[in-house]
Protein backbone atom coordinates (compact mmCIF):
# COMPACT_ATOMS: atom_id res chain seq x y z
CA UNK A 1 0.00 0.00 0.00
CA UNK A 2 1.42 3.38 -0.87
CA UNK A 3 1.94 6.21 1.39
CA UNK A 4 1.04 10.17 0.69
CA UNK A 5 4.27 11.05 -0.08
CA UNK A 6 4.59 7.95 -2.79
CA UNK A 7 1.42 8.92 -4.26
CA UNK A 8 2.57 12.59 -4.42
CA UNK A 9 5.87 11.85 -5.89
CA UNK A 10 3.91 9.30 -8.67
CA UNK A 11 1.66 11.73 -9.14
CA UNK A 12 4.33 14.19 -9.79
CA UNK A 13 6.29 12.29 -11.72
CA UNK A 14 2.93 11.20 -13.75
CA UNK A 15 2.08 15.20 -14.71
CA UNK A 16 6.01 15.38 -15.41
CA UNK A 17 5.88 12.75 -18.20
CA UNK A 18 2.11 14.25 -19.43
CA UNK A 19 4.19 17.75 -19.62
CA UNK A 20 7.28 16.45 -21.91
CA UNK A 21 6.12 13.26 -23.87
CA UNK A 22 7.19 13.82 -27.38
CA UNK A 23 4.11 12.93 -28.76
CA UNK A 24 1.63 15.39 -26.08
CA UNK A 25 4.32 18.41 -27.31
CA UNK A 26 3.48 17.46 -31.07
CA UNK A 27 -0.09 17.63 -30.47
CA UNK A 28 0.16 20.95 -28.32
CA UNK A 29 2.32 22.49 -31.34
CA UNK A 30 -0.35 21.38 -33.96
CA UNK A 31 -3.15 22.54 -32.17
CA UNK A 32 -1.48 26.29 -31.41
CA UNK A 33 -0.85 26.26 -35.48
CA UNK A 34 -4.51 25.24 -36.16
CA UNK A 35 -5.75 28.50 -33.80
CA UNK A 36 -3.21 30.88 -35.01
CA UNK A 37 -3.58 30.17 -38.87
CA UNK A 38 -7.56 30.05 -38.29
CA UNK A 39 -6.97 33.53 -36.72
CA UNK A 40 -4.53 34.67 -39.76
CA UNK A 41 -7.46 33.15 -41.99
CA UNK A 42 -10.11 35.57 -40.09
CA UNK A 43 -8.12 38.66 -40.68
CA UNK A 44 -9.10 39.79 -44.60
CA UNK A 45 -6.26 40.54 -46.94
CA UNK A 46 -6.20 44.30 -47.54
CA UNK A 47 -7.61 45.75 -50.17
CA UNK A 48 -10.55 43.02 -50.25
CA UNK A 49 -12.52 45.87 -52.74
CA UNK A 50 -12.09 49.21 -54.77
CA UNK A 51 -9.91 52.10 -52.80
CA UNK A 52 -12.29 55.16 -52.66
CA UNK A 53 -10.73 58.57 -52.96
CA UNK A 54 -13.48 60.94 -51.99
CA UNK A 55 -12.38 65.02 -53.19
CA UNK A 56 -14.18 67.80 -51.56
CA UNK A 57 -14.07 69.50 -54.29
CA UNK A 58 -15.97 69.43 -57.97
CA UNK A 59 -13.74 68.45 -60.88
CA UNK A 60 -11.42 70.98 -62.01
CA UNK A 61 -9.33 71.71 -58.85
CA UNK A 62 -5.80 71.07 -57.69
CA UNK A 63 -7.30 68.24 -55.32
CA UNK A 64 -9.37 66.63 -58.19
CA UNK A 65 -6.10 66.79 -60.46
CA UNK A 66 -3.96 65.26 -58.02
CA UNK A 67 -6.94 62.59 -57.39
CA UNK A 68 -6.99 61.59 -60.66
CA UNK A 69 -3.58 61.41 -61.19
CA UNK A 70 -2.87 58.99 -58.24
CA UNK A 71 -5.56 56.63 -58.49
CA UNK A 72 -4.31 54.64 -61.41
CA UNK A 73 -0.82 54.40 -59.49
CA UNK A 74 -2.42 53.40 -56.49
CA UNK A 75 -4.44 50.81 -58.44
CA UNK A 76 -1.34 49.09 -59.69
CA UNK A 77 0.20 49.33 -56.46
CA UNK A 78 -2.94 47.96 -54.55
CA UNK A 79 -4.25 45.50 -56.87
CA UNK A 80 -7.41 46.67 -56.83
CA UNK A 81 -9.19 49.04 -58.36
CA UNK A 82 -9.22 53.40 -57.06
CA UNK A 83 -11.18 55.38 -57.31
CA UNK A 84 -12.37 58.91 -57.40
CA UNK A 85 -15.52 60.33 -56.10
CA UNK A 86 -16.75 63.85 -55.84
CA UNK A 87 -18.51 65.21 -52.95
CA UNK A 88 -18.78 68.92 -53.45
CA UNK A 89 -20.18 71.21 -51.13
CA UNK A 90 -21.12 72.39 -47.56
CA UNK A 91 -17.33 73.83 -46.92
CA UNK A 92 -16.00 70.59 -47.51
CA UNK A 93 -18.19 69.27 -44.58
CA UNK A 94 -20.20 66.71 -47.18
CA UNK A 95 -16.57 64.87 -47.76
CA UNK A 96 -15.74 64.94 -44.40
CA UNK A 97 -18.80 63.28 -43.56
CA UNK A 98 -18.94 60.98 -46.20
CA UNK A 99 -15.59 59.68 -45.26
CA UNK A 100 -16.73 59.57 -41.21
CA UNK A 101 -19.63 57.42 -42.34
CA UNK A 102 -17.27 54.36 -43.85
CA UNK A 103 -16.06 51.74 -42.54
CA UNK A 104 -12.75 52.42 -40.37
CA UNK A 105 -10.84 49.69 -42.64
CA UNK A 106 -8.57 52.02 -44.60
CA UNK A 107 -11.04 51.19 -48.28
CA UNK A 108 -12.41 55.13 -47.89
CA UNK A 109 -9.44 57.77 -48.24
CA UNK A 110 -10.09 61.53 -48.22
CA UNK A 111 -7.98 64.11 -50.46
CA UNK A 112 -8.40 67.59 -48.44
CA UNK A 113 -5.69 70.28 -48.40
CA UNK A 114 -5.66 72.96 -45.57
CA UNK A 115 -9.05 73.53 -46.00
CA UNK A 116 -9.48 70.49 -43.72
CA UNK A 117 -8.30 72.58 -40.90
CA UNK A 118 -9.42 75.82 -41.75
CA UNK A 119 -12.96 75.41 -42.48
CA UNK A 120 -13.83 75.59 -38.26
CA UNK A 121 -12.40 78.50 -38.51
CA UNK A 122 -14.37 79.76 -41.97
CA UNK A 123 -17.68 78.10 -40.38
CA UNK A 124 -20.39 80.22 -38.77
CA UNK A 125 -22.58 76.43 -37.91
CA UNK A 126 -20.54 74.08 -35.52
CA UNK A 127 -18.88 71.22 -37.31
CA UNK A 128 -20.19 67.47 -36.64
CA UNK A 129 -16.65 66.44 -36.00
CA UNK A 130 -13.22 67.43 -34.36
CA UNK A 131 -11.21 68.31 -37.58
CA UNK A 132 -7.69 66.10 -36.26
CA UNK A 133 -8.72 64.04 -33.75
CA UNK A 134 -11.89 62.07 -35.85
CA UNK A 135 -9.18 61.28 -38.60
CA UNK A 136 -6.07 59.12 -38.98
CA UNK A 137 -3.50 60.94 -41.62
CA UNK A 138 -2.13 58.85 -44.39
CA UNK A 139 0.50 60.82 -46.16
CA UNK A 140 0.78 64.47 -47.77
CA UNK A 141 1.28 64.30 -51.20
CA UNK A 142 2.18 68.28 -52.84
CA UNK A 143 1.96 71.67 -52.24
CA UNK A 144 2.04 74.87 -53.99
CA UNK A 145 1.61 78.63 -54.17
CA UNK A 146 -1.48 80.45 -55.16
CA UNK A 147 -1.61 82.41 -58.14
CA UNK A 148 -3.81 85.99 -58.24
CA UNK A 149 -5.78 85.52 -61.47
CA UNK A 150 -7.57 88.17 -63.34
CA UNK A 151 -10.21 88.74 -65.66
CA UNK A 152 -8.13 89.49 -68.91
CA UNK A 153 -10.62 92.74 -69.69
CA UNK A 154 -9.33 93.75 -65.90
CA UNK A 155 -6.98 97.14 -66.76
CA UNK A 156 -4.28 96.03 -64.88
CA UNK A 157 -0.81 94.09 -66.02
CA UNK A 158 1.04 93.94 -62.60
CA UNK A 159 0.07 93.49 -58.77
CA UNK A 160 0.57 97.45 -58.10
CA UNK A 161 -2.02 98.30 -60.81
CA UNK A 162 -4.47 95.53 -59.46
CA UNK A 163 -4.35 97.50 -56.19
CA UNK A 164 -4.40 100.54 -57.25
CA UNK A 165 -7.69 99.74 -58.46
CA UNK A 166 -8.79 97.89 -56.34
CA UNK A 167 -8.39 100.60 -54.23
CA UNK A 168 -10.42 103.12 -56.18
CA UNK A 169 -13.19 100.48 -56.29
CA UNK A 170 -13.75 99.07 -52.83
CA UNK A 171 -16.26 96.41 -52.34
CA UNK A 172 -16.78 96.34 -56.20
CA UNK A 173 -14.48 93.17 -57.37
CA UNK A 174 -15.21 89.91 -56.58
CA UNK A 175 -13.34 86.57 -55.62
CA UNK A 176 -14.43 83.66 -56.85
CA UNK A 177 -13.47 80.68 -55.11
CA UNK A 178 -14.34 77.92 -52.89
CA UNK A 179 -15.90 78.18 -49.75
CA UNK A 180 -14.15 77.53 -46.62
CA UNK A 181 -11.14 77.20 -48.47
CA UNK A 182 -7.66 78.44 -48.32
CA UNK A 183 -8.47 80.69 -51.64
CA UNK A 184 -11.34 82.33 -49.87
CA UNK A 185 -8.48 83.15 -47.01
CA UNK A 186 -6.16 84.29 -49.55
CA UNK A 187 -8.59 86.91 -50.10
CA UNK A 188 -9.48 87.88 -46.67
CA UNK A 189 -5.81 87.87 -46.07
CA UNK A 190 -4.93 90.19 -49.21
CA UNK A 191 -7.44 92.24 -48.03
CA UNK A 192 -5.65 92.86 -44.73
CA UNK A 193 -2.16 92.96 -46.09
CA UNK A 194 -2.74 95.55 -49.58
CA UNK A 195 -5.89 97.47 -47.23
CA UNK A 196 -8.44 96.85 -49.91
CA UNK A 197 -11.60 95.61 -49.58
CA UNK A 198 -12.41 92.49 -52.28
CA UNK A 199 -16.01 90.83 -51.81
CA UNK A 200 -15.41 86.63 -51.50
CA UNK A 201 -18.09 85.05 -53.47
CA UNK A 202 -18.30 81.25 -52.18
CA UNK A 203 -17.79 78.15 -54.95
CA UNK A 204 -18.27 74.49 -54.58
CA UNK A 205 -14.75 74.08 -56.43
CA UNK A 206 -12.44 76.02 -57.80
CA UNK A 207 -13.00 74.58 -60.93
CA UNK A 208 -16.57 76.28 -61.27
CA UNK A 209 -14.97 79.19 -59.84
CA UNK A 210 -12.96 79.38 -62.50
CA UNK A 211 -15.41 79.03 -64.91
CA UNK A 212 -17.50 82.02 -64.00
CA UNK A 213 -14.64 84.08 -63.42
CA UNK A 214 -13.64 83.58 -67.38
CA UNK A 215 -17.09 84.26 -68.32
CA UNK A 216 -16.96 87.64 -66.46
CA UNK A 217 -18.93 87.03 -63.50
CA UNK A 218 -16.11 88.04 -61.16
CA UNK A 219 -13.14 89.60 -61.23
CA UNK A 220 -10.17 87.76 -59.99
CA UNK A 221 -9.47 84.39 -58.07
CA UNK A 222 -6.80 83.05 -56.01
CA UNK A 223 -6.11 79.68 -57.45
CA UNK A 224 -3.31 77.32 -57.82
CA UNK A 225 -1.12 76.88 -61.21
CA UNK A 226 -2.65 73.36 -61.51
CA UNK A 227 -5.49 74.94 -61.93
CA UNK A 228 -5.75 77.96 -64.18
CA UNK A 229 -2.13 77.42 -66.15
CA UNK A 230 -4.32 76.43 -69.44
CA UNK A 231 -6.14 79.47 -69.11
CA UNK A 232 -3.34 81.79 -68.21
CA UNK A 233 -0.93 80.32 -71.09
CA UNK A 234 -4.19 80.80 -73.56
CA UNK A 235 -4.18 84.52 -72.32
CA UNK A 236 -8.49 83.56 -70.79
CA UNK A 237 -6.46 84.89 -67.48
CA UNK A 238 -3.95 87.00 -66.51
CA UNK A 239 -1.65 85.61 -63.82
CA UNK A 240 -0.12 88.73 -61.66
CA UNK A 241 1.64 87.19 -58.80
CA UNK A 242 2.58 83.84 -57.41
CA UNK A 243 2.68 83.27 -53.26
CA UNK A 244 5.87 81.75 -52.00
CA UNK A 245 9.34 82.16 -51.90
CA UNK A 246 9.96 80.99 -55.70
CA UNK A 247 8.47 82.79 -58.82
CA UNK A 248 6.85 81.00 -61.58
CA UNK A 249 9.18 80.24 -64.45
CA UNK A 250 6.88 79.67 -67.44
CA UNK A 251 4.99 81.53 -67.71
CA UNK A 252 7.07 84.10 -65.73
CA UNK A 253 5.26 85.48 -62.95
CA UNK A 254 6.53 87.20 -59.64
CA UNK A 255 6.42 86.38 -56.02
CA UNK A 256 4.28 88.57 -54.59
CA UNK A 257 7.03 89.98 -52.62
CA UNK A 258 8.99 90.85 -55.52
CA UNK A 259 5.46 92.62 -57.42
CA UNK A 260 5.71 94.83 -54.48
CA UNK A 261 3.37 92.99 -51.72
CA UNK A 262 5.74 91.30 -48.90
CA UNK A 263 3.24 89.57 -46.08
CA UNK A 264 1.42 88.15 -48.13
CA UNK A 265 1.86 84.12 -48.41
CA UNK A 266 -0.26 81.49 -48.43
CA UNK A 267 0.93 78.20 -49.79
CA UNK A 268 -0.86 74.66 -49.96
CA UNK A 269 -0.91 71.29 -48.85
CA UNK A 270 -2.46 68.32 -49.99
CA UNK A 271 -2.50 65.09 -48.61
CA UNK A 272 -4.86 61.81 -47.53
CA UNK A 273 -6.83 61.33 -44.56
CA UNK A 274 -8.37 58.11 -43.48
CA UNK A 275 -11.24 57.82 -41.00
CA UNK A 276 -10.47 57.91 -37.07
CA UNK A 277 -9.86 54.33 -35.69
CA UNK A 278 -8.63 52.65 -38.86
CA UNK A 279 -5.96 50.14 -37.63
CA UNK A 280 -1.97 51.59 -37.83
CA UNK A 281 -1.12 48.37 -39.69
CA UNK A 282 -3.44 49.08 -42.55
CA UNK A 283 -2.61 53.17 -42.33
CA UNK A 284 1.04 52.35 -42.59
CA UNK A 285 0.46 50.03 -45.32
CA UNK A 286 -0.82 53.04 -47.68
CA UNK A 287 1.53 55.31 -46.67
CA UNK A 288 4.33 53.11 -47.69
CA UNK A 289 2.73 52.64 -50.75
CA UNK A 290 2.26 56.29 -51.80
CA UNK A 291 5.46 57.03 -50.43
CA UNK A 292 6.91 54.67 -53.42
CA UNK A 293 4.63 55.97 -56.08
CA UNK A 294 5.85 59.50 -55.00
CA UNK A 295 9.00 59.03 -55.74
CA UNK A 296 8.33 57.25 -59.37
CA UNK A 297 9.77 59.72 -62.16
CA UNK A 298 7.07 59.32 -64.36
CA UNK A 299 4.76 60.33 -61.32
CA UNK A 300 6.76 63.29 -60.03
CA UNK A 301 7.43 64.98 -63.88
CA UNK A 302 3.29 65.16 -63.84
CA UNK A 303 2.87 66.66 -60.23
CA UNK A 304 5.43 68.89 -61.61
CA UNK A 305 3.56 69.78 -65.14
CA UNK A 306 0.88 70.77 -62.79
CA UNK A 307 3.04 73.11 -60.97
CA UNK A 308 2.71 71.65 -57.75
CA UNK A 309 5.99 70.25 -55.53
CA UNK A 310 6.20 66.84 -54.41
CA UNK A 311 5.74 66.92 -50.31
CA UNK A 312 6.73 63.43 -48.40
CA UNK A 313 5.86 63.00 -44.76
CA UNK A 314 4.84 59.66 -43.13
CA UNK A 315 1.19 59.64 -40.65
CA UNK A 316 3.02 60.67 -37.28
CA UNK A 317 4.82 63.79 -39.51
CA UNK A 318 1.88 64.73 -41.47
CA UNK A 319 -0.05 64.26 -37.65
CA UNK A 320 2.26 67.13 -35.94
CA UNK A 321 1.65 69.31 -39.36
CA UNK A 322 -2.12 69.38 -38.99
CA UNK A 323 -1.63 70.47 -35.42
CA UNK A 324 0.29 73.06 -36.19
CA UNK A 325 -1.11 74.12 -38.94
CA UNK A 326 -4.78 74.34 -37.24
CA UNK A 327 -2.87 76.68 -34.39
CA UNK A 328 -1.91 78.68 -37.00
CA UNK A 329 -4.98 79.67 -39.04
CA UNK A 330 -6.33 80.40 -36.04
CA UNK A 331 -3.62 83.20 -35.02
CA UNK A 332 -4.57 84.31 -38.92
CA UNK A 333 -8.18 84.41 -38.67
CA UNK A 334 -8.16 86.74 -35.63
CA UNK A 335 -5.41 88.38 -36.95
CA UNK A 336 -7.04 89.67 -39.80
CA UNK A 337 -10.74 89.66 -38.28
CA UNK A 338 -12.07 87.07 -40.78
CA UNK A 339 -15.56 86.40 -40.10
CA UNK A 340 -17.20 82.96 -40.85
CA UNK A 341 -19.69 82.33 -43.36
Amino acid sequence: MHNAKTLSRGASKGAAAIRWHPSIARVLIAGALIVFCGHAAAQPAFPSKPIRIIVPFSPGGTNDILARLLAPKLTEALGQQAIVDNRPGGNTVIASEALLKSAPDGHTLLLPGNSHVLVPYLTKAPLPFDSINDFAPVATLARTGLFLVVHPALPVNTLKQFIALAKSRPGELNSAAPGGSINQLATEMFNSVAGVKIVHIAYKGSGPAVTDLMGGHAQLSFQTPATVLPFVTAGRLKALAISGEKSFPNPKVPTFTEAGLPGFDVGLWYGLLARGGTPKNLVDRLSSEIAKILAMGDFREKVAAQGLEIFVSNPEQYGAMLKAESQKFARVVKAADIKPE
